[in-house]
């Protein structure tokens, strides 16, 4: 039987919520949180929320944020030498903090 190719395959560990996220319900603040353009976000795909969720491939990176559709953000990634537009809704993304010099 040939593997299926939908959406979410090969997403089992990708897309799962730790034991402390998993009863609580959506959380408020990184809705209100606006982004301007310019800004760097990263890419956490929230999975009990289907609308609005980018490709599994783009979990955990880092992407700049270049303006707004509707109520989703686009953000901008470079993959390889190519600039690609993914289209996020809030949910899906959070800031991006700088890590301290170890």
């Amino acid at each position: 039987m040939p593997s299926s190719k939908g959406y979410r395959s090969r997403t089992r560990k990708v897309l799962r919520k730790h034991v402390d996220e998993k009863y609580l319900s959506l959380k408020v603040t990184p809705l209100l949180y606006k982004y301007k353009a310019g800004d760097r976000v990263v890419i956490d795909i929230d999975p009990s929320i289907h609308k609005g969720m980018p490709h599994r491939r783009y979990q955990g990176k880092v992407a700049l944020v270049s303006g707004m559709r509707g109520r989703a953000y686009i953000l901008e990634i470079k993959v390889g030498g190519k600039v690609k537009q993914i289209i996020a809704r809030p949910e899906h993304i959070r800031p991006w903090v700088q890590a301290a010099n170890a």
